[in-house]
C-alpha cells in the first residue's frame, strides 16, 4: 500500500479567512462555533478550494434516496440560502482513486456482475457551495466522487498486496449536484484496513474535464460510533481495528474538522457534509 500521509494546503490566519469570505460577512464565520479559530485552505489545481462544517440529516437510508433535510443558513449577502462557509483542509487522494465516471447514487453494487456488498447502509449527503467575489451560494452541477473500502477493508478496481479486484467497481461513483448544490449517495459504513483509520475518500470537481476547480479530501468517523457499528456483521468478523483516528497521520492533519456526524436512521445510518469551493 502506498504511503498517502501527505498534507495539502496551509493554515490561514483569521484575518485571511475573513478577507476570503468578505462578501458573506463576518457573521457567517463567527456563527460556526469552535472552527472559527482554526481556518485552513487547500492548494488545488488550478485554484484553491475550501470546505464547510458537517451537519446531520434525519432522512433514513433507503434505495429510493429521498431528498435530504440538510441544515442550511440564510446568507447575509444578497439573501441567498447557502451552507455556512468555514475553511477546512484538503487531504491526499491516496493510491486507490480510479476515475470510473460511474454516474450513480447507489454505489453498493458492482455493475460488472450485479452483486451488492455487505454492510450497514449509510446515506451520505453533500451540500456543495461556491465562494465567489459576490458571496457564497449553492453550487449546481458540481461533480462529487466518493470511493472507499468495503466492510472487510477491500477496495474495488485495485491491485494490492492483499487483494486484486481489478475490473470490479463496487463502492465507487459520482453524482452531479442539483440546483441546491446537493448530491446524495447510498453506500455502506466503511470497514478498516491496516495502517488507516476508518474513512471515506471524496473529490469534487467543477467539470469532468481536466480544466476547472478540483478539491480532494477524506471524511472520518467518531470512534465510539464506529465501535457500535462494528459489533454487527460483517464488521465483527474482521477483528479489532489496529489504527484509531488519534494514530492515523492523515486524520491528524485534518485538525478534527472532517469527522462526520452520523445518526441512526430507520434502516441504517445517515450523515450530511457541507463544503464550499473557492471560485475566486
Amino acid at each position: 500500500m502506498d504511503n498517502d500521509d501527505v498534507m495539502i494546503g496551509r493554515v490561514l490566519t483569521r484575518r485571511e479567512a475573513v478577507q476570503l469570505l468578505g462578501a458573506v460577512g463576518l457573521a457567517a464565520l463567527v456563527g460556526c462555533g469552535p472552527e472559527e479559530e482554526v481556518a485552513q485552505t487547500a492548494v488545488s489545481t488550478p485554484t484553491q478550494s475550501v470546505s464547510t462544517a458537517a451537519a446531520n440529516t434525519a432522512v433514513p437510508p433507503t434505495t429510493t434516496l429521498p431528498d435530504p433535510t440538510a441544515t442550511l443558513v440564510e446568507a447575509a449577502a444578497h439573501g441567498n440560502t447557502v451552507p455556512t462557509c468555514v475553511v477546512r483542509p484538503a487531504l491526499t487522494e491516496g493510491p486507490y482513486f480510479v476515475d470510473e465516471r460511474l454516474n450513480r447514487s447507489d454505489i453498493r453494487s458492482d455493475p460488472t456482475n450485479g452483486s451488492v456488498v455487505d454492510g450497514a447502509p449509510l446515506l451520505l449527503t453533500f451540500n456543495v457551495s461556491q465562494i465567489t467575489a459576490g458571496g457564497c451560494t449553492a453550487f449546481p452541477s458540481a461533480i462529487v466522487d466518493i470511493w472507499h473500502c468495503d466492510a472487510r477493508g477491500i477496495y474495488s478496481d485495485a491491485n494490492d498486496r492483499s487483494f486484486n479486484t481489478v475490473g470490479q467497481k463496487f463502492l465507487r461513483g459520482y453524482q452531479e449536484t442539483d440546483a441546491n448544490g446537493q448530491a446524495q449517495f447510498l453506500t455502506i459504513y466503511p470497514g478498516w484496513y491496516n495502517g488507516r483509520a476508518v474513512h471515506i475518500h471524496f473529490k469534487i470537481r467543477s467539470s469532468l474535464d481536466d480544466a476547472g476547480v478540483e478539491f480532494t479530501s477524506q471524511l472520518f468517523f467518531d470512534e465510539d460510533y464506529t465501535d457500535q457499528v462494528y459489533q454487527q456483521e460483517p464488521y465483527a468478523s474482521t477483528g479489532q481495528r489496529t489504527i484509531l483516528n488519534s494514530q492515523d497521520g492523515i486524520y491528524q492533519q485534518s485538525g478534527g474538522q472532517l469527522t462526520l456526524n452520523v445518526a441512526e436512521g430507520s434502516d441504517g445510518y445517515v450523515a450530511s457534509f457541507d463544503i464550499g469551493l473557492d471560485m475566486t
